[in-house]
Order: C-alpha cells, then sequence, then structure tokens
C-alpha cells in the first residue's frame, strides 16, 4: 500500500498531525521514506486579522513555522518547501499550488502522494485533493479523512461515503498518546484542534470525485459558523460554488494545456 518515497501534502501545518501521524510511523515502519511539502504557512492573511493583531503578525507566522518544525522532527519526516501562502488561498492558486507540488515529485522521485480527503472539511484540503486527481495516472495517490459535517453532525476520521477501499487502521494506547503529543506541539491552535479524535486514521486511494459539486449535501465544514452576521477572523465566510468553480476551471485548463513542471 505505502510507497517508497511519498509525498505529503500539507495544506496547513498541522494537518500531517491530523490526518496521520500514527500512519507516517506505519509507513516508516515498512521502509517508507516521508517527505513534507507545506502549502500555506497556516496563518490568516494579515488583512483579514483584527486591526489590532496586524501588527504581530510576523510573530504568528514564524510561531507556526517552528511548530511545524517541531512537529516534523518528532514525526521523522522531511520538510521539504515550505510557502508563504496565506491559509484558505490555495483554492484561490491552484495553478501555482499545481507547480509546486510537481516540482517537489520531479525533485524527490516521488511514488506516492498523500492528499486530504474531498469531504467538505476546508477549501484548502478539496482543493488538494483535486490536485491529487492529476497524478493518478502517473503514481499512487492516498486520501486521508480528517473532519466533515456530512447531515449536519461532526465526524472524525471517516469518509462522508465510503467507496469500500478504505484502510480504518486503529490506534494502539501508545500510539493515541504519542498522536496527542505531536498535536499539543501546536499550541497555537489548540483551541481549533478540540475536535481531532486520536482512536483511529482512515485513507483508502483517490476515489473518483465529481468536483462540480460540493462534498456531500448541506452545510459543509468549513461553511457552518457562516450565519455570523458581522466580519469574524475564524469564520470562514468562503463558498462551497465558488471553490467548486475554481477547481472545475482549474481541471478543464489543465486538460486542455498541461502546465510545465516547475524546475
Amino acid at each position: 500500500m505505502f510507497g517508497k518515497n511519498v509525498l505529503l501534502l500539507v495544506p496547513h501545518p498541522d494537518d500531517e498531525v491530523v490526518a496521520c501521524a500514527a500512519t507516517i510511523a506505519h509507513a516508516q515502519a515498512q521502509g517508507a521514506k516521508i517527505f513534507a511539502l507545506y502549502l500555506t504557512h497556516g496563518c490568516l492573511a494579515q488583512d483579514t486579522l483584527w486591526p489590532w493583531q496586524r501588527k504581530d503578525y510576523a510573530t504568528f507566522v514564524a510561531r507556526r513555522r517552528s511548530e511545524a518544525e517541531q512537529a516534523a522532527k518528532f514525526l521523522k519526516i522531511e520538510p521539504v518547501g515550505w510557502s508563504a501562502r496565506p491559509a484558505r488561498h490555495v483554492w484561490r492558486d491552484l495553478s501555482s499550488v499545481y507547480m509546486d507540488i510537481q516540482a517537489a515529485v520531479a525533485r524527490h522521485a516521488i511514488d506516492q502522494l498523500w492528499v486530504p480527503a474531498y469531504e467538505g472539511g476546508n477549501a484548502d484540503h478539496d482543493a488538494i485533493n483535486a490536485i491529487g486527481d492529476l497524478f493518478t495516472d502517473k503514481i499512487s495517490v492516498l486520501e486521508f479523512a480528517e473532519y466533515n459535517f456530512l447531515n449536519g453532525k461532526a465526524h472524525s476520521h471517516s469518509f462522508p461515503f465510503p467507496t469500500g477501499g478504505e484502510t480504518i487502521y486503529g490506534l494502539t494506547l501508545s500510539e493515541q498518546q504519542r498522536k496527542r503529543n505531536a498535536l499539543a506541539i501546536y499550541k497555537s491552535e489548540t483551541l481549533n484542534l478540540n475536535y481531532v479524535k486520536v482512536k483511529q486514521e482512515c485513507y483508502r486511494p483517490l476515489a473518483a470525485y465529481d468536483y462540480s459539486r460540493a462534498a456531500h449535501p448541506g452545510t459543509l465544514w468549513y461553511a457552518r459558523f457562516q450565519w455570523v452576521p458581522f466580519h469574524h477572523p475564524q469564520v470562514d465566510f468562503t463558498k462551497p460554488a465558488d471553490v467548486s468553480d475554481a477547481i472545475t476551471a482549474f481541471l478543464r485548463a489543465a486538460a486542455n494545456a498541461p502546465l510545465a513542471p516547475a524546475r
């Protein structure tokens, strides 16, 4: 199931822990080398923050980077790229993200990609999943469930629509504690990580998706607080339809004129 040289696509520093901390160790025990490409720095764009927070923006970004480096050392994975892109911007910058991934795949002789599931948990996750689809005719691609809001309920580490090809990896007590320890490295994200369960991780070969539609009917995880009637930095007001439109436009362009790998 696991590749020899695996590239883990990390939408935001902490997703590598949330999605697959235990599976990383499992793959390493089988001889896999895990590389990690961080596709945003994990913080919101500076102009999204409260005005009084903006002066400390560089500090916030540096802290998140430091936490990610500590987590990478803890997990024994090799970072191969750090993006200056803010969170919530992957789906807005798909061509550039795609070229970043192509370059890393070529540079490190990658034979397997690990991507987030298409589950409506985060718009950046869904966008990276769609990019992963472009690699399925060349290398193996696994997708990892993190969280979703199917039927208006919070779900952790389970796919909204199983295909039968899932591997559900039940964590031992020691693995559960190790994952808690890894999550604790991200002190800046403590309040945002309280949804993370540690009893299992779930992955499968990348499924076939209709990216012109949201991951599931009803409210998506990242849209569940959009009823708030005023700007709040922690509320993602991204419209799922805009994400789907951006993904399908990108995939259409890639199919008609494949982008050359970055060098």
